[in-house]
């Protein structure tokens, strides 16, 4: 769907396809044409890319603790990053006088391929009649954001891939109680003073390198909030910092050896949506014997012919059908149910199956992954004036960026993806 801006006076700019991936075809997009060359004079060009590098960078949180790769022109869409294994001890006795057979380096190529990924808004004529520099300013502007909270997310996603886990166990009345799956993660598995020192014992353990060194963990400020209220006076905060001015991007404090660094896009793995936009509905009528239909709070529109995989009540199941009442639903459920309580949560998959989010603070050591470069090509900003491609009439000219960008985890155990939940899990969604 389009959108429309209006950064100044009479000008309307209309925004296509968010987050489209280009075609790797040199100078197309899929849903617009672009071409090469621009009107505009070489420092004009330079200070533009150069303030869509520097707010871009802003939301690159995640990419900032990878090996860098920078992108060579014509050097092919594949990149290999390199892993080198460690030597063993050599603990034999060197005799007197003889050299010794020596080693060799284990060194492990890791390649993978590239991809592009760029989204433009496209000006009317009315641009000739408005101020063009603060136009593309401000259009560069939400250009930027977007484009660093893509390749962000492209980051992020494969860091939150990793096979190293650890979970907070449930704290109840006391009681501890250890978790390993995420879909038993509830509320009550928040992220403590004592699991920040048992992830970074267990990068000592391995002997992952430290960055600048500490360890660093990326949190989302629900978790953050969560952490600092346990932590009390043991949360050094960044104002409490003798070099403050050496700040990593995002951070917010340091704890047990590790730096936190904030980010809203700490990866959230939340319930998928049942119906009309709900990922999680409550039960309004209690059932005490064994029945196919649950009555819930959420008035949804009738459907029929479904297969919602789901959890009632904490137990799996699939809603078959749904029927719209004044103030209330009728869910139609696979599985027949004998005993509900008024209040259950009848939530999506993806997240605790009690309808919790579940977020995940990642714990990384130096050289844990590789990220190819936004420098050296890896972002361009792209300003086309009007009558470029098809437009007899001079009546459109666009603002747009363009990415070529990946990441790998190269040393699994050099990073630690920690879920936990917090006391925002009933209410935040996925990301």
């Amino acid at each position: 769907m389009n959108e429309t801006m209006n950064p100044g006076a009479a000008l309307t700019l209309t925004h296509f396809g968010a987050g489209q991936v280009l075609n790797t075809t040199a100078g197309t997009v899929e849903n617009g044409s672009v071409t090469d060359a621009s009107a505009l004079s070489a420092e004009m060009k330079a200070f533009y890319d150069k303030t869509l590098i520097t707010l871009a960078g802003a939301n690159l949180v995640h990419e900032q603790f990878g090996q860098k790769r920078p992108i060579p022109k014509n050097g092919g869409k594949t990149i290999e990053f390199r892993r080198f294994s460690k030597l063993p001890k050599a603990l034999t006795a060197i005799t007197e006088g003889v050299t010794p057979a020596g080693n060799k380096l284990n060194v492990t190529g890791v390649s993978c391929t590239v991809d592009q990924y760029g989204d433009y808004i496209e000006q009317t004529d009315m641009l000739e009649l408005t101020a063009v520099d603060n136009t593309i300013i401000e259009a560069t502007k939400e250009l930027a954001a977007q484009a660093g909270l893509t390749l962000d997310t492209v980051v992020r996603n494969e860091l939150v891939g990793g096979t190293n886990v650890m979970y907070a166990p449930k704290v109840e009345n006391g009681t501890e109680t250890e978790i390993s799956l995420r879909t038993d993660i509830t509320p009550a598995c928040k992220l403590r003073v004592k699991d920040v020192f048992r992830a970074a014992a267990e990068l000592k353990a391995v002997n992952a390198p430290k960055i600048n060194g500490s360890y660093v963990a990326i949190v989302h400020p629900y978790v953050a909030y969560d952490l600092m209220q346990e932590a009390g006076d043991k949360w050094i905060g960044v104002a409490k910092y003798v070099s403050p001015e050496n700040l990593l991007k995002g951070e917010i404090g340091t704890l047990g050896g590790v730096r936190f660094v904030e980010s809203t896009e700490a990866k959230i793995f939340a319930p998928a949506e049942i119906a009309g936009g709900y990922p999680r509905l409550t039960v309004k009528t209690a059932i005490e014997s064994s029945t196919t239909s649950v009555v819930v709070e959420e008035e949804l529109a009738s459907a029929s012919d479904l297969s919602i995989d789901c959890y009632i009540g904490g137990v799996a199941n699939k809603i078959t059908a749904i029927t719209a009442g004044s103030g209330q639903s009728t869910l139609t459920v696979q599985t027949a149910i004998s005993s509900l309580a008024k209040g259950a949560v009848v939530c999506g998959l993806g997240g605790g199956k009690d309808g919790s989010a579940v977020f995940c603070t990642l714990f990384l050591g130096e050289n844990a992954y590789g990220v190819t470069d936004v420098e050296g090509g890896g972002l361009q900003h792209i300003v086309k004036q009007c009558g470029y491609g098809n437009d007899p009439l001079n009546q459109r000219s666009s603002v747009g960026w363009k990415a070529t960008k990946v990441a790998k985890r190269l040393l699994e155990e050099y990073m630690i993806r920690f879920e936990s939940g917090s006391a925002f899990s009933m209410t935040a969604v996925a990301n």
